[in-house]
């Protein structure tokens, strides 16, 4: 076994022992292998990362031939390269310091033992898609999240809530696989081929019908948008918060929702020979980012505002994608891993000091008794607002700076992301001053969590302040006098964005502005929730625009009146009561009263009478040399 196989093998290992045995094992035991084998795929991890050669090389790794027809055929075969590198990188570190965090939040549940073997099959098959060197490999990773995150979703099964949770997402994203598959099949009519260099090179070479280009790039944006949670396939995503808090932060911050992104990045060539495609996708992740944004102001749920943070912030790397900043994007996505992380853990700490309570509106006054806690999920609060030098601030930044570059007379991108950067830092205080502060006293009760929880949500915090560093804007480059090591890394794999680059001053100014706009947000939202005074909130009746924004524009109210409801009607009053009744009617109850019938009249020719019997034969004879006679 190779060693990008054994990468992926590491975490299937432990889903195996764990899923087989791990109920019969102590939990101390279950915990080690649980985390000690994605720790080692995260080695294994950067010893492939060290063994790069440089330039657009990649390391690949074929296992054996799947499928080998005339005409077609099909390698289970592994790549890494610069973003498959960055991508593993992700999923295995966050994904460790997760699943160490679980230890402690998930310490005292009967199912100690499953949640890890899940947790693990969900690294297993997010390796398997970030790995794979084609998209079929990639599609059996890409299906398999979808399972690992049903699985996830609805753990606690016995709560029908949780259970609704976890098939909702199931199915949201087969519509998104949907339009995969279809571009999947499109692919390999025109190119032969559905490894990801080779389609790359013939789009980027050869002139192709644009239509059909732009319709493979709108299929696959469908898939993107099922599972990174984009308009309009978004709505699994706030109801995903009914897993444990950890596999909150898993789907959030390493893997799921992640990987729309990546496919969009890895079949740049593609994208970048559909001009219509790529408006698109801008065009979604801007109207995501936005609406995403203002959706999270009026939750009340804590781990709601998060999951509403994470469709805006999913919605800002998509826009880069649209915008030809493939790294940008990217790069945003490994910031917001680690600051998403320490939130979505962070919020764990608390509902785990308050006994399991998530609604803001019972909570108040605890940054006196949960003082860390408070101090990593103020850090990673800044950096999503995109406050400097903070990590949030530099890959932010960068999108915007190349939505103004990209305008062309009005610069509405650039405007949406900025609104959207006001609305998360409003929000997000907003959800501070609730939770943290507001005038309320503490729950009774509270505990501080343990060291296997602290420990993971500093590193997190850590991250969040340093690993902005990594992909310095060539501005800050220059001023710092640092390099950029990530945009370096991805260069020669990722082309530049084909926009003008800015002026330096016009740079200042559009980072002052969006810093501004933020810190705008920040005090309005601690003048209402964070002072010692600021009442709570209170429930009543509710004005015409906090009811479409609260309520999701109402594409869940949309969604089961138009789809769901219609489909059960479809499936019983005209499917049911119609074509399932005539064709059974058909199939099976007149058949069997056919031959209720036949044998009813054979049975009265069994009459014990010999003078029949030879009647019989004689006169089954006669038929038959009639028959033979006439042919």
């Amino acid at each position: 076994m190779g060693r990008l196989a054994l990468l992926a093998a590491l975490p299937l290992l432990g889903f195996l022992i764990n899923g087989v045995v791990g109920p019969h094992l102590p939990k101390r035991v279950v915990a080690t292998i649980g985390c000690v084998l994605p720790a080692l795929a995260f080695v294994l991890a950067l010893d492939r990362f060290a063994a790069l050669p440089g330039g657009a090389a990649g390391i690949t790794e074929t296992l054996y031939r799947w499928v080998g027809i005339p005409g077609f055929s099909v390698d289970v075969s592994l790549y890494f390269d610069a973003i498959t590198a960055v991508m593993c990188l992700v999923v295995t570190g966050v994904g460790t310091l997760i699943h160490v965090y679980s230890i402690g939040y998930m310490a005292d549940d009967r199912s100690f033992a499953r949640y890890f073997a899940y947790l693990n099959l969900f690294l297993f098959f997010m390796l398997v898609l970030v790995l794979g060197k084609n998209l079929v490999v990639l599609f059996i990773g890409w299906e398999g999240v979808g399972l690992a995150s049903y699985l996830l979703i609805g753990f606690w099964f016995e709560d029908p809530e949780k259970t609704a949770a976890g098939v909702k997402a199931f199915v949201v994203n087969r519509v998104g696989d949907t339009g995969f598959v279809l571009a999947a099949f499109l692919i390999w009519s025109v190119v032969g081929t559905l490894d990801f260099q080779s389609v790359n090179s013939y789009f980027s070479s050869h002139h192709v019908d644009g239509q059909l280009v732009t319709v493979i790039g709108l299929l696959l944006l469908l898939g993107a948008c099922g599972k990174s949670a984009q308009i309009p396939l978004h709505v699994w995503l706030p109801d995903a918060m009914a897993g444990p808090t950890p596999v909150s932060a898993l789907i959030h911050a390493a893997t799921m929702v992640t990987a729309g992104v990546y496919l969009l990045a890895r079949l740049n060539g593609l994208y970048l020979a559909t001009p219509t495609a790529m408006s698109v996708v801008a065009g979604i992740g801007a109207a995501t980012a936005l609406l995403g944004a203002s959706m999270g102001v009026t939750q009340t749920n804590l781990k709601k505002v998060l999951a509403y943070s994470t469709i805006s912030q999913i919605g800002f790397m998509v826009l880069a994608c649209g915008l030809g900043a493939f790294a940008a994007g990217l790069f945003h996505l490994v910031t917001h891993a680690f600051f998403k992380a320490c939130l979505f853990l962070g919020a764990g700490a608390v509902l785990h000091a308050l006994h399991g309570e998530e609604d803001m509106r019972r909570m108040g006054g605890l940054a006196g008794k949960l003082p860390f806690t408070f101090a990593t999920f103020l850090v990673a609060t800044l950096a999503l607002c995109g406050i400097p030098p903070l990590a949030g601030f530099f890959s932010k930044d960068e999108i915007l700076a190349i939505a103004w570059s990209s305008s062309h007379g009005i610069p509405w991108l650039w405007l949406i992301g900025v609104a959207a950067s006001g609305l998360t830092a409003f929000y997000m205080f907003r959800a501070i001053g609730l939770t943290f502060f507001g005038g309320r006293d503490a729950p009774a009760a509270v505990h501080a969590p343990p060291p296997s929880m602290s420990i993971v949500l500093a590193v997190l915090a850590a991250g969040s302040v340093v690993v902005g560093f990594i992909g310095l804007p060539a501005i800050w480059q220059h001023v710092l006098g640092l390099r950029a090591p990530f945009h370096e890394l991805l260069g020669p794999v990722l082309p530049e964005p084909s926009q003008t680059h800015l002026e330096a001053s016009t740079e200042w100014l559009l980072m002052a502005a969006a810093v501004l706009v933020a810190l705008v947000g920040i005090v309005l939202a601690w003048l209402r929730y964070g002072r010692a005074r600021a009442p709570a909130i209170k429930a009543g009746r509710p004005g015409p625009l906090y009811a479409l924004v609260s309520r999701g524009y109402f594409f869940d109210t949309v969604y089961y009146g138009g789809v769901v409801r219609f489909m059960d009607w479809l499936s019983e009053s005209v499917l049911g009561r119609g074509v399932e009744a005539a064709l059974a009617s058909a199939s099976l109850t007149r058949p069997a009263a056919g031959a209720s019938r036949a044998s009813r009249w054979l049975a009265r020719m069994e009459t014990g009478n010999v003078q029949a019997y030879v009647f019989y034969v004689a006169v089954g004879l006669a038929l038959t040399l009639w028959w033979v006679a006439s042919k």
